[in-house]
């Protein structure tokens, strides 16, 4: 069974939208096996960003993860990074699918409302970022 990070942005917390996006994913018969609700410092945001280092919209990134309140969760489920990156849509909202989270909630891709972790290895990565320790299943 995978696991994958998923972070609901400062624009889905703004918008109230963090029950439709749960139960999404619950309806879907994945499992929600930690979460929780954070302010993301500097910190935090350049090591969950840093792939992005260097690119002209890195600094944009992490001014926007930490202008407010997210949502991290940990979901799991067969080929759940898959699945989630098809339920989430296109990093650009304007080419996200009708029915998928940023197609139906996002606008502009500086504020797509959610971010998913995009391979297991990153997976991996990005939940020790901001969980110590999930509950086996």
């Amino acid at each position: 069974m995978e696991k994958t990070l998923l972070i609901v942005k400062p624009d889905g917390i703004q918008k109230r939208i963090i029950g439709e996006i749960i139960s999404r994913f619950e309806k879907r018969n994945l499992r929600i096996s930690a979460i929780r609700m954070l302010r993301v410092d500097t910190e935090l945001a350049h090591r969950l960003y840093d792939i992005h280092k260097g690119k002209p919209f890195f600094d944009e990134l992490v001014d926007f993860i930490t202008s407010g309140d997210v949502v991290a969760m940990v979901i799991e489920g067969d080929n759940v990074i898959s699945l989630v990156r098809k339920m989430i849509g296109a990093t650009d909202p304007m080419q996200a699918e009708p029915g998928t989270i940023r197609g139906d909630y996002a606008l502009e891709i500086g504020r797509n409302t959610v971010h998913a972790s995009d391979s297991q290895e990153r997976a991996a990565y990005e939940i020790g970022l901001f969980f110590k320790e999930v509950p086996k299943v």
